[in-house]
């Protein structure tokens, strides 16, 4: 059921007193309702509360049926104007034949020149989910093969049994600069270097430490950095680090003293 226009107009207008705005959009001033209704009338036009709120209110003279028509259609042409994005999902194995693979890429790929976001998963059952490099690589693959038409929204993200990334439409694809696109079947060799190009990339955009840190704030930092590392690794310096600074600062206020 359409929703009923809630606009005053003319008699419906019950105040005795309006703020007037002519038809030419100039100011005319307060004047009683029964004379701001005649001057209306007298042009063939409308009196409308524009701002109902004001005190007094605010009405303007025009065309009411027009003014209808013209605002309906700048709703419309913003409503076209707007891109609707769906978010559709795929869903591979850690262990896709190659065909597969293929094929589900496919559809990924039509979802994307649809102007489509694309959730892709990867499903792991059982032992699998203990090689998520494996559900990674498949992610970053076709990540790779899609580049020109596909830009990553949520990287690779484990999430219980499943590991999910979300591509969206290049700006080349919602422009309509790309319409046809033919991914390129990478051998592995170049699927790795591309990939390693790729993780370096990340890594350079990665933040630096600042340099003006303390040395026992570095330290620590790396540390964090790298919790895999053995414990006669980087940690066990920290450790050294820590245990010189203190063997040293007995030494350093002692010497004044020997002065």
């Amino acid at each position: 059921m359409p929703e009923r226009d809630q606009t005053r107009i003319n008699e419906r207008i019950r105040v005795p007193e309006v703020r007037l705005i002519d038809d030419e959009g100039d100011q005319a001033g307060i004047m009683k309702i029964d004379d701001a209704l005649q001057y209306a009338q007298e042009r063939d036009l409308d009196l409308v509360e524009v701002a109902p709120e004001a005190k007094p209110p605010v009405c303007r003279v025009l065309d009411y049926s027009k003014y209808k028509y013209e605002q309906a259609q700048k709703v419309k042409a913003a409503k076209k104007g707007q891109q609707q994005i769906t978010i559709r999902e795929i869903k591979f194995r850690p262990k896709i034949a190659e065909h597969d693979y293929a094929t589900k890429r496919g559809h990924v790929m039509r979802f994307l020149l649809h102007k489509d976001k694309v959730k892709v998963t990867i499903m792991f059952r059982g032992r699998e989910v203990t090689h998520p490099e494996q559900g990674r690589m498949i992610l970053e693959r076709l990540a790779i093969e899609l580049a020109p038409i596909g830009q990553i929204d949520q990287r690779p993200n484990l999430d219980g049994r499943n590991m999910t990334m979300i591509l969206s439409p290049t700006k080349e694809v919602l422009g309509d600069e790309i319409t046809e696109f033919e991914p390129e079947d990478l051998s592995a060799e170049e699927l790795e270097e591309r990939l390693a190009a790729r993780v370096e990339g990340r890594r350079r955009a990665a933040p630096e430490p600042s340099e003006e840190a303390p040395a026992e704030v570095e330290v620590e930092v790396q540390a964090e950095a790298e919790p895999a590392a053995d414990g006669d690794g980087e940690a066990g310096g920290a450790e050294e680090a820590s245990s010189g600074d203190g063997e040293q600062a007995p030494a350093a206020a002692e010497e004044p003293a020997a002065g």
